[in-house]
């Protein structure tokens, strides 16, 4: 099946994904205030610049799109359909980057909590999300198994 957009109106499509301050961003964001736990944006100066940073804590919050970062859920299994090598090479690129900063982040004695987006979708993500970042340990929250498929 080819792509329902010409090759200029695919391009403005993707020129309008954003890489910060997304939806599933801002819905940690919030969860981590209604619980008033404090943090930082952006963490300039860290392996792969964490979504969310609680320095005192040391504890990182990558937040990643099931497809985007190649997650093993439905979404994340989905197979482009145009331009698909180079869109799966890209995807692995971006899971083997993640491992790389996750491995360098807990090297330096930072807890890594890895949130996928799928994980957004459980009625218990808030209070899961608080859990994990209380325990100030490494988590990688997703949707469980036992839930129905996207």
């Amino acid at each position: 099946m080819s792509d329902v957009f010409t090759p200029e109106q695919r391009s403005a499509v993707m020129r309008r994904v954003k890489g910060k301050d997304t939806g599933p961003e801002r819905r940690v964001r919030a969860a981590l205030r209604a619980a008033g736990i404090g943090y930082r944006l952006g963490g300039q100066g860290l392996p792969g610049r964490p979504d969310v940073v609680m320095k005192g804590r040391r504890i990182a919050v990558f937040v990643h799109g099931c497809f985007w970062h190649g997650h093993d859920c439905p979404r994340g299994a989905r197979q482009p359909k145009a331009n698909a090598d180079y869109w799966i090479a890209k995807i692995d690129r971006n899971r083997a980057r993640d491992a790389v900063n996750a491995t360098r982040l807990a090297r330096d004695g930072w807890a890594v909590v890895t949130v996928w987006e799928c994980a957004m979708k459980t009625t218990d993500f808030d209070d899961r999300l608080v859990a994990a970042v209380k325990a100030g340990q490494a988590a990688t929250m997703s949707r469980p198994s036992s839930s129905a498929p996207d």
